[in-house]
C-alpha cells in the first residue's frame, strides 16, 4: 500500500496525527508531516496499513490518499 500526502491541501486539523501518530507528525506551524518515505509519498508497512486508511478517511481536506 502506498500513501500520498498533499501538504498544500492540509489545513492543520491534525486528525491524521491524532489517529495515526506512527505515520504523521506535526511541524512548528501546526501542519502535518508524513514521517515515512520522502514526506510526500511512501510505501506503508503492513502493520501500519489500517492507520493509513484511518488517517485518509478522516482528513477533512482530502489531503491524504492511499493506493493499493
Amino acid at each position: 500500500m502506498r500513501i500520498v500526502y498533499d501538504r498544500t491541501a492540509c489545513q492543520g486539523h491534525n486528525r491524521c496525527y491524532a489517529l495515526a501518530g506512527a505515520i504523521f507528525d506535526v511541524d512548528d506551524e501546526g501542519y502535518s508531516i508524513l514521517r515515512l518515505g520522502d514526506g510526500v509519498t511512501a510505501e506503508v508497512p503492513p502493520e501500519l496499513e489500517e492507520l493509513a486508511i484511518l488517517a485518509a478517511d478522516n482528513c477533512p481536506e482530502f489531503a491524504i490518499t492511499v493506493e493499493p
